[in-house]
């Protein structure tokens, strides 16, 4: 291999190691070429790339990126699964680990996860975990339980309320004790009420109109004339002479 292709490789390495949060070296030995191609597919699909690499080239790549950690797991043929940010590494660890027990072949050597080394066994361990969606939904349902639960303790006394209701009711009604409200008769008038003030004001034996007054003070006048005896002329010189 040319230096010049060596380093390209170092490069690429470097680069990998570097943006990969999480990968698995696992020792490839003795698989074929059709079972490293369905490996692939399988861990592609879960978010990893899975790559097949020289140990002195990787060594340099893992100086130059500061994983030195990998180092330890750098021995006999190595393969690494670089597990991408959107990726599921439980899934991934479960695909290999199910190819080494189905082959008897491939071997888990350990990982990097989230900068920490994993040894072999913890790989194992990873790969007995649910899935990422199942790890959620199981994280949902613990928040949520006790929020159920709190809301059936709170809603019971008043659905057992409504039930015990609707129960005497029922049996009401089979007895023929039910009975219909009455419809509500029209409250009485309050005593000196707008309107009866009007019929009051209004009623002409308690209030005597204007023209009737005017009828009476002109009655008067006539009855005070009439009683003023006639006097005749000679009567009057009469009792001027007498005086």
């Amino acid at each position: 291999m040319l230096r010049a292709d060596k380093e390209r490789i170092v490069a690429e390495l470097a680069d990998q190691l570097s943006s990969a949060d999480t990968l698995i070296v696992a020792d490839y030995r003795g698989l074929t070429n059709k079972q490293l191609e369905a490996l692939r597919d399988v861990l592609l699909e879960h978010g990893a790339r899975f790559r097949i690499v020289k140990n002195t080239l990787t060594r340099q790549a893992a100086q130059v990126a500061g994983a030195e950690g990998l180092l330890v797991m750098l021995e006999g043929p190595t393969a690494i699964a670089f597990i991408e940010s959107s990726g599921d590494p439980a899934a991934v660890a479960k695909a290999l680990a199910t190819t080494a027990k189905e082959t008897n072949v491939l071997t888990l050597r350990g990982a990097i996860f989230e900068g920490q080394t994993l040894s072999g066994d913890k790989v194992a361990e990873l790969a007995a975990l649910p899935p990422v969606d199942v790890l959620k939904a199981q994280l949902v349902g613990a928040i949520v339980a006790p929020l159920t639960q709190l809301l059936a303790l709170v809603s019971a006394p008043l659905r057992d309320l409504h039930g015990l209701v609707d129960a005497r009711i029922k049996q009401l009604e089979d007895r023929g004790q039910v009975v219909e409200p009455a419809a509500r008769e029209p409250e009485p008038a309050a005593e000196g009420s707008p309107a009866e003030a009007d019929e009051v004001a209004e009623s002409p034996a308690e209030a005597g109109t204007p023209a009737d007054s005017a009828s009476a003070e002109s009655a008067d006048q006539e009855g005070s004339e009439d009683s003023t005896p006639d006097v005749s002329p000679a009567e009057e010189a009469e009792k001027e002479e007498e005086q």
